[in-house]
């Protein structure tokens, strides 16, 4: 007689997997600009020569976090004129 294991598999939810970097870019919409320098990074292993696709991110970011900035400040003021 051989001994079974147990049939269970532990169910690995996706964003378990992700690196948190990861999903943050993910979220903010950068994630094409931020693909663009891991692959300029790649093919030439020089940031100097990734510079456009380094600021596209860097402005990207900036928009969203701009953005992100915005909307606080919006449900905040929200949230004090409503007691």
């Amino acid at each position: 007689m051989s001994a079974q294991g147990h049939a269970w598999s532990r169910q690995v939810k996706k964003d378990e997997e992700e690196d948190p970097l990861d999903q943050l870019i993910s979220r903010s919409g950068c994630a094409a600009s931020h693909y663009a320098v891991q692959e300029c990074m790649a093919e030439h292993q020089d940031w100097r020569q990734c510079q456009p696709q380094v600021q596209a991110f860097r402005d990207c970011m900036s928009e969203q976090q701009a953005r992100r900035r915005e909307e606080l400040l919006r449900l905040k003021e929200q949230s004090s004129t409503h007691p």
